[in-house]
C-alpha cells in the first residue's frame, strides 16, 4: 500500500491511498509499482494537491517454512521498485515498511538501535490508542485482512469437488447459450431471476433465525461470527444454483445489471450472495471469481465499507488482472472518489430499462388490439396508443402488398375511389377481398398504407 503525505502549514496529513495485492510472480513487480504510483500521484493531482512524500507498506504473511524475516528480504526488491517509481515522479518515499507475522522492518533506516534486524514487535491487536478511541466511540472492530480474505477465497474442502462437478456440467449447457445472440438475453433474465430468489432466501433466513442485522446482513462479531454467517449462507445455496450464477455473471451485461443491487434492502443479501459465489469458484474456475469479487467490492464500497471493498477488488484483480470493471472501481476507491456518481448511472440504467419494457409491452400484439378497438366513433384511445397499433398493423401490410399484388393494374382504374380507412388511418382488413373487384381501390389502398407505414417506421 502507498499512502500520500501532504505538509501544509507545517502540519502533516495523510492524503490518498492506493492498495494492491502483491503479485506472486516477481517479474510483475516493476509494472505494478509503476501503475500503483502513477495512479496515486495523478489522482492527487486531479484533486489539486500533489503529494510531497510517500510512505510504502508491504504486508504479507509468511508461507509454509518461511519466517517473517524471510518475507522482508524477499520483498526488498519490490520496496526498491516502489521507491524508484515514486522518485521518477519527484515524490520521495520517506519510509518503506515491511509488516509480517506481528513484526515490522524498515527498508529506509539503517540503524540497528532504531530498527533491529529481527524486526520490531507490533502492539497486540486492539491495544493501540486508535483502537481504544474506536471502541469508546462504539465502532466495531472488523478483524484482520486475513479474516477478510478467508470469507472470499475458494473452498478447499471436500465440497469443492462437488462444486467443480456442478460447474463442469452447467458450463456445457450454459456457455453455448451465452455465446448465441438469440438466447443470450434469455440467459441473462434467468440468471438475474435466480439471483433474486437466492437473495430473498438469504433475507428470509436472517429474519426467521432472529439474527439482528441491517438490510439483510446478519450482525457478526469477529471471525467466529463471520464464519457462522457464511456457513449458513453456504447451506442455503445449492451447487447447481451457484454454478449457474457464476457462469451467468461472466456476461458483462448481466453483471452490470446485478451491480444495481447496491443500496437499500437489496445491498445486504446481494453482498452475501456475491461472497458465497466467490467461495464457489473452485479449482480451474478461479478466474471466474473476478465477477463476484468485483461485485463484493462494489457493494461494500457503495455501503461505506472501504476496507472490504479494497480487499475484494484487489482479489478480483488477482484472479484476473485484466478485469476492467475491477480495475476502474479499485482506482476510484483508492482515489477517494464518491461512489454516488456510479450509483446515479446505475439507477438511470434501471429506470430507462423499466421504461423500455413498459413501451415494449404496450406495443405487443396483445396490447395493440385494445387501443384500435377502443378508437371507434368515440375516439377515446390515446394518440400514442393508436400510432403504435397503426404502425404494427401497417408494417406487415406493406410487405404483403408487394408479394401479393399483380404485376400491373389498368391505369385507368387507379385513383377512381379513395381508400376507405378506419379511425386509425388503416384500410388493411378489407383490401385482400377487394383486390379483384375491378375498381382498383383495394390495391390503391394498400399502396398508400405501405408508403405511410414505411415513413412512420423510419421516424
Amino acid at each position: 500500500m502507498l499512502a500520500a503525505l501532504h505538509d501544509r502549514d507545517g502540519r502533516g496529513r495523510f492524503g490518498g491511498r492506493a492498495r494492491l495485492g502483491i503479485p506472486g510472480n516477481a517479474d510483475d513487480w516493476a509494472s505494478v509499482a509503476r501503475q500503483l504510483t502513477e495512479g496515486l500521484v495523478k489522482g492527487s493531482e486531479r484533486r489539486g494537491a500533489l503529494p510531497e512524500s510517500m510512505v510504502a507498506f508491504l504486508c504479507q504473511d509468511p508461507k509454509d517454512g518461511e519466517s517473517a524475516r524471510d518475507v522482508m528480504e524477499r520483498l526488498r526488491p519490490l520496496a526498491q521498485l516502489l521507491r524508484t517509481a515514486c522518485g521518477a515522479l519527484d515524490v520521495p518515499v520517506i519510509e518503506a515498511l515491511c509488516i509480517s507475522d506481528g513484526r515490522f522492518w524498515s527498508y529506509c533506516c539503517p540503524s540497528e538501535q532504531c530498527c533491529p534486524s529481527d524486526g520490531t514487535p507490533m502492539g497486540l491487536p486492539g491495544t493501540s490508542v486508535l483502537a481504544a478511541a474506536a471502541t469508546y466511540a462504539g465502532l466495531q472492530i472488523r478483524g484482520s485482512l486475513r479474516e477478510f480474505r478467508a470469507r472470499l477465497v475458494p473452498w478447499e474442502t471436500a465440497a469443492a469437488l462437488e462444486q467443480e462437478s456442478a460447474l463442469n456440467a452447467v458450463s456445457m449447457a450454459l456457455i453455448p447459450r451465452i455465446l448465441d445472440d438469440e438466447s443470450r438475453t434469455a440467459v441473462a433474465t434467468e440468471t438475474l431471476d435466480l439471483a433474486h430468489r437466492v437473495m430473498r432466501r438469504f433475507a428470509d433466513s436472517t429474519s426467521v433465525a432472529g439474527v439482528p442485522g441491517v438490510s439483510g446482513v446478519p450482525a457478526v462479531s469477529g471471525a467466529s461470527g463471520a464464519l457462522s454467517a457464511d456457513l449458513r449462507d453456504d447451506e442455503l445455496l445449492c451447487h447447481d444454483e451457484a454454478a449457474t450464477l457464476i457462469l451467468g455473471l461472466q456476461d458483462r451485461t448481466t453483471r452490470d445489471r446485478a451491480a444495481e443491487w447496491m443500496e437499500g434492502d437489496e445491498a445486504g443479501p446481494a453482498l452475501r450472495l456475491w461472497r458465497a459465489l466467490a467461495r464457489r469458484c473452485v479449482g480451474p474456475y478461479g478466474e471466474h471469481a473476478a465477477a463476484p469479487l468485483t461485485l463484493v467490492g462494489w457493494v461494500a464500497w457503495s455501503s461505506g465499507d472501504e476496507l472490504e471493498a479494497r480487499e475484494a477488488l484487489a482479489m478480483a484483480l488477482g484472479a484476473d488482472p485484466g478485469y476492467l470493471f475491477a480495475r476502474l472501481l479499485h482506482q476510484a476507491c483508492n482515489e477517494g472518489l464518491d461512489p454516488e456518481s456510479i450509483r446515479r448511472c446505475l439507477r438511470k440504467e434501471r429506470v430507462d430499462r423499466a421504461d423500455a419494457e413498459v413501451i415494449a409491452s404496450s406495443a405487443s400484439p396483445e396490447s395493440s388490439t385494445s387501443p384500435v378497438d377502443a378508437d371507434g366513433p368515440s375516439g377515446s384511445a390515446s394518440a400514442s396508443s393508436t400510432r403504435v397499433a397503426s404502425r404494427r398493423r401497417r408494417k406487415p401490410r406493406s410487405t404483403g402488398s408487394v408479394a401479393g399484388r399483380p404485376a400491373s393494374r389498368p391505369s385507368g382504374t387507379v385513383g377512381t375511389r379513395r381508400p376507405r380507412s378506419t379511425a386509425d388511418g388503416s384500410s388493411a382488413p378489407e383490401a385482400p377481398t377487394r383486390a379483384g373487384d375491378g375498381t382498383g381501390g383495394g390495391t390503391r389502398s394498400r399502396r398508400g398504407v405501405g408508403r405511410h407505414g414505411t415513413k412512420q417506421g423510419e421516424t
